[in-house]
Parts: structure tokens; C-alpha cells; sequence
């Protein structure tokens, strides 16, 4: 028997039975339409996460105030805070030769105006360092000017929402913008930048930073944010910030240092896992599928006894006869896998239009490992079929017995 033979004879077989056709086709296509949709959401959320943590800026590095740790015991009585990071440490940190650049970080909420506009949002007090390090844009005038950062000045950039709400029908550069009961006036606005990591510079107005401090009646600062000069210089820079900002708080290392790397390599591998692990669950009603196979195709040994009888009169030996129930086996399978990834690719497609902001796209190895897995479970399921239809007796098999 030819290899065209045995295709052709497991096509006439398939074209046979319609309904059992139709019932192997149906399960495997949505067990590789569940794989295909879960592992695109799985590895199209590791991807944004990533993206979104790269673009906070290159080589960042994110100085917190407070030491982020676990210790046993009760919590203390009194509720101990931990010592605010200030301008000072800011300009100490400069002394590192590691360090490209440093913006000092203050934030608050307080309402703005302007000619009888008024809402609600959050200020940014920082430096023109801030611009770089964060990969900012304008839209139109420029960002904050080069000066001290204790030393104040009256202007302000504001995002995209800000403008389009606070100065609707007229240019923003050169307006008067009111915070509480200080007036700034506009000298930026920036391009259009959306949230990141739960910041949404289009809601934002900047200021510098001993501006914000005065505003809020504050010393304190939310956060610095360090640009090391490489990716290489990142340790170094670490272990200077470490040790500058120790030498400045008493010998105390109560500051907790977040790298950009750390954070998107950890938040890869643990997205990474939970692709794999979703996609394993979702493959196991791959296995409902070829257990459907096995018993459909066992069914098939029955009813094809006269059929089996007669292939092995004609001199059909056992593994031409195993060849034929798998090659049966293999094309109900691709049959099903090709259902599955048309479904999957509808699935997306559907989701992508209700989640437009949300990139989905199923990788090219996920679509053959689930091509791969699927064939790969019919033939093991229909190995069992394929083993009892070769050992029938050919006598036993005419006499349909």
C-alpha cells in the first residue's frame, strides 16, 4: 500500500462518517483555539508590562524613602516612619562619577484653574533632569528650565487633558494657570503620553520641584528618580546612591532602591510562568480531545471489521494497517488544529477590538506547538484503535465477528 493509497483510503473513511468527523474536528479546534487565545494573553500582558516598565526611561534607577523589609516581632507602637528623602540628598547623590543624571520627585493633588475653568489634579515638582529621564515629549513651547532645584519659579507644563479642558478654545503657552493660590504660567505642553505604571502624564501639571515644595508647604520628596550612565554603570551607581545617602541619614540605610532591570526581569519570568501554566491547563482539553479520538476511532474498528477482514486477505500487513488509522488520525487532528487557530485568530480579533489599547498577538511558536501538540495527541490516541484494527483475525474480520 502506497503512501497515496493511505492517504486516500483515510480520506474516504473520514468523508464516511460525517457526525463523527464533525465531533473530533469540533473538540480538537477548541482545545487549540484555547491554547492559541490563553497563551496570546498570557504573553501579550508580559510584553505590555515589559514595554511599560522600559519606557519609564534607559538605566533608570528609583530611590524610595523608608527600607522595604521583613522583620518579626509586633509592629511598633507609635507608628515609625521612616526619614524623608530631601533636595539635599538629591544634590549629594551628583558626587557618584556613575550617574548621568537626577530628578528630584514631589507630588500632591490640589485644584487648578484658569478664567473660571477649574478641576482637580496631580502636581509634579521636579527638575528639567526629569524630561530625559522619563523619555517625555512636547506637544508644543518647552519643558522646565535649567535652574537650581531650591530654586523656585512660576512656571508650569501641563498635559495634554489639562489643556484641552482648562484652555479649550485658545493657545495654552504664555496663559496663567492658578494652583491653589499661587499663579503659573504655561511655557509647555506635552505630546500626548497616556499612563504609565499607574502615572498619566496627559492629567499632569509640572512644576519645579521647590515650587511644589512651597505649594505643599513640604520638604519632602516623593522619590528620586537616577539615570546611570550605561547599563554597566547601574551596580556602581546602586552601591554609590547606597552609600551617599547612608552617609547623609546617620549611618541608617533606610532607602529602598528599585532598578529598571530588576523590575522587568522579575516581572518577565513571573509572566513567562503563568503563560506556560495557563496554556498547560488550557492543553488538557487537548487530552479530552484524543480520548474522544480513541473511542470514536475504536467505534470505527467495529464497524469497519468486514473492511479490515478484507485488507488483510489481500495481504495488507500490521503496520500498513497501523499506518492507515494513524494517517486517519493525524488528518481528523490538522483538520481540527487548523479549526482551532481560525477560531483562536476570531477570538483575538474580537478581544483586540473591545481592548484596543491592549496589543494581542498569538506568537509564531505558540501556533505550532498548538498545530504540534494537536497531532501529536491524535496519533497517541489513535495508536490504541490503530494496534487492535492490525491484530484482527482476516477470517474472523470477514465473518464480521
Amino acid at each position: 500500500m502506497l503512501p497515496a493509497d493511505l492517504f486516500f483510503q483515510s480520506l474516504l473513511a473520514i468523508k464516511s462518517q460525517p457526525l463523527r468527523t464533525a465531533l473530533i474536528v469540533l473538540a480538537m479546534s477548541i482545545g487549540v483555539a484555547s491554547v492559541s487565545v490563553l497563551v496570546a494573553l498570557g504573553d501579550s500582558a508580559r510584553r505590555y508590562i515589559v514595554h511599560e516598565f522600559e519606557a519609564l526611561g534607559t538605566h533608570l534607577v528609583i530611590v524610595l524613602p523608608g527600607r522595604n523589609e521583613t522583620t518579626g516581632g509586633p509592629p511598633p507602637l507609635f507608628g515609625e516612619t521612616p526619614r524623608d528623602l530631601t533636595l539635599g540628598d538629591a544634590r549629594a547623590l551628583s558626587a557618584s562619577p556613575h550617574i548621568a543624571a537626577i530628578a528630584p520627585l514631589m507630588i500632591g493633588a490640589a485644584p487648578v484653574s484658569s478664567q473660571g475653568l477649574e478641576r482637580e489634579t496631580n502636581i509634579f515638582g521636579s527638575t528639567r533632569e526629569l524630561f530625559g529621564a522619563r523619555h517625555l515629549h512636547m506637544a508644543q513651547g518647552g519643558f522646565l528650565p535649567k535652574i537650581p532645584a531650591d530654586q523656585a519659579r512660576s512656571v508650569c507644563v501641563i498635559g495634554q487633558t489639562i489643556r484641552k479642558e482648562l484652555f479649550p478654545n485658545r493657545q495654552a503657552i504664555g496663559q496663567w494657570l492658578r494652583i491653589n493660590d499661587r499663579r503659573f504660567r504655561v511655557i509647555g505642553v506635552l505630546a500626548p503620553e497616556g499612563e504609565s505604571i499607574g502615572t498619566d502624564f496627559d492629567e499632569m501639571v509640572i512644576v519645579p520641584v521647590a515650587s511644589g515644595q512651597a505649594l505643599f508647604d513640604t520638604e519632602a520628596l516623593f522619590r528620586i528618580l537616577v539615570e546611570a550612565k550605561s547599563k554597566q554603570a547601574m551596580p556602581k551607581a546602586v552601591d554609590d546612591i547606597r552609600k551617599i545617602i547612608k552617609a547623609r541619614h546617620e549611618g541608617e540605610e533606610d532607602i529602598t532602591i528599585i532598578t529598571q532591570d530588576s523590575v522587568v526581569g522579575t516581572f518577565d519570568k513571573i509572566l513567562a510562568a503563568l503563560t506556560l501554566t495557563v496554556a498547560s491547563i488550557a492543553a488538557i482539553s487537548l487530552a479530552v480531545a484524543g480520548v474522544l479520538v480513541m473511542n470514536v476511532m475504536l467505534v470505527s474498528v467495529t464497524q469497519r471489521t468486514a473492511e479490515i477482514g478484507l485488507l488483510k486477505a489481500l495481504g495488507a500487513t500490521r503496520r500498513q494497517l497501523h499506518m492507515l488509522f494513524l494517517a486517519e488520525a493525524a488528518l481528523l487532528s490538522l483538520a481540527g488544529a487548523a479549526a482551532g487557530a481560525l477560531l483562536g485568530q476570531l477570538a483575538l480579533a474580537g478581544l483586540q477590538l473591545a481592548y484596543p489599547k491592549f496589543p494581542l498577538a498569538l506568537p509564531p511558536w505558540a501556533f505550532l506547538a498548538a498545530l504540534g501538540v494537536a497531532l501529536l495527541t491524535g496519533l497517541t490516541f489513535g495508536l490504541l484503535p490503530a494496534r487492535k484494527a492490525a491484530r484482527l483475525n482476516p477470517i474472523t474480520a470477514l465473518a464480521k465477528r
